[in-house]
C-alpha cells in the first residue's frame, strides 16, 4: 500500500529567503522573477505579515474539490498525495478556480490556448525518487517532506515541546477533510489570510449531497461543456490551418514575381 506523502511547513522556521519559490520555478521551467501572489508562473509564493513569513501553494486536499467539480476529470488525486492536473483533458470551464476553498488554481489568461496552473508537489520528481524542489531547497527546515502520518506526529511533537511558540493546531490535518500540506504557526492562520471556517468533512461530500438527486443535469452539463470545447478547439485548428495556407500562398506569389 502506497503511503500518502505530504509537506510540513513550519512558519516559525521560515526566514523569507524565497529559495523554495525560486526552486519551484526552476523545477517547473517558469520565469525566475520573484512574485507576491500565486499565478500561472508562480506555483508557490512566500508572503510576510507582522514579521511572519508563510507560504501559499496548493494544499493537495485528500478529497479535492477541484476534482469533484471538474466535468471532464482533468484533476487527479494520486495515491502518493499530490493533486495533479491533466491539461489535455481540460476544457477551460474554470470551475476549479471558483471551487477551491484555498483559492489556489490560476489560469493562463494571456495565452491563446490557456490552461490551469498550480503546484503538483513535484509529482514527477517524486516518481524519480526525489523530494519536492521546495523542501530540498529550504535551508532552515521550514518545509520538510515525508509520510503524512509521520509529519502529523512530528507537528504534534513540536507543539508539545514548545507550547508557547505554536498555536495548538495543525492546519490541514482536518480542514476540508484534510490536506497533504500541513502548516504550523505561532498565530492563527486565519490572521494570515487562510480560510478558517472550513468544515472537517470533505467539501465534495457536501457537493454530492446536493447533486445526487440531479445526476442527469450533471451528466448533461459535462457533455455540453465538452462539446463546446471540441467546437472551439476545432475552429482554432481550422483557423490556424487557413492562416498557414494563406502564408504559403503569399510566399508562392512573391516567389513567382521574383522569378519574373
Amino acid at each position: 500500500m502506497v503511503k500518502t506523502k505530504g509537506l510540513l511547513i513550519d512558519t516559525t522556521k521560515c526566514i523569507g529567503c524565497q529559495l523554495c519559490a525560486l526552486a519551484c520555478k526552476e523545477a517547473n521551467g517558469l520565469p525566475g522573477e520573484e512574485e507576491e501572489e500565486l499565478s500561472a508562473t508562480a506555483y508557490t509564493v512566500v508572503k510576510e505579515k507582522d514579521d511572519i513569513y508563510y507560504r501559499r501553494l496548493c494544499m493537495h486536499c485528500n478529497d479535492p474539490t477541484c476534482r469533484s467539480v471538474c466535468p471532464v476529470g482533468a484533476f487527479e488525486k494520486t495515491p502518493e498525495g499530490p493533486v495533479i492536473y491533466h491539461a489535455h483533458k481540460c476544457i477551460g470551464c474554470r470551475y476549479c478556480l471558483q471551487a477551491c476553498p484555498f483559492g489556489v488554481p490560476t489560469y493562463e489568461w494571456h495565452k491563446r490556448a490557456p490552461k490551469v496552473r498550480k503546484c503538483t508537489m513535484c509529482y514527477e520528481r517524486q516518481k524519480q525518487g526525489k523530494i519536492p524542489a521546495c523542501a530540498e531547497a529550504c535551508p532552515t527546515g521550514a518545509t520538510i517532506f515525508g509520510d503524512r502520518d509521520e509529519l502529523i506526529r512530528e507537528a504534534r511533537k513540536r507543539i508539545k515541546e514548545n507550547p508557547d511558540l505554536y498555536v495548538d493546531h495543525i492546519y490541514g490535518e482536518k480542514e476540508a477533510g484534510g490536506t497533504s500540506v500541513l502548516i504550523l504557526s505561532s498565530v492563527p492562520l486565519e490572521t494570515l489570510g487562510f480560510p478558517g471556517n472550513l468544515p472537517d468533512r470533505p467539501l465534495p461530500e457536501l457537493t454530492w449531497a446536493a447533486l445526487k438527486n440531479v445526476p442527469s443535469i450533471a451528466i448533461f452539463g459535462g457533455a455540453f461543456l465538452y462539446g463546446i470545447w471540441w467546437i472551439i478547439d476545432r475552429r482554432m485548428e481550422l483557423a490556424e490551418y487557413k492562416n498557414k495556407q494563406r502564408e504559403s500562398k503569399s510566399k508562392e506569389d512573391v516567389d513567382k514575381l521574383v522569378d519574373q
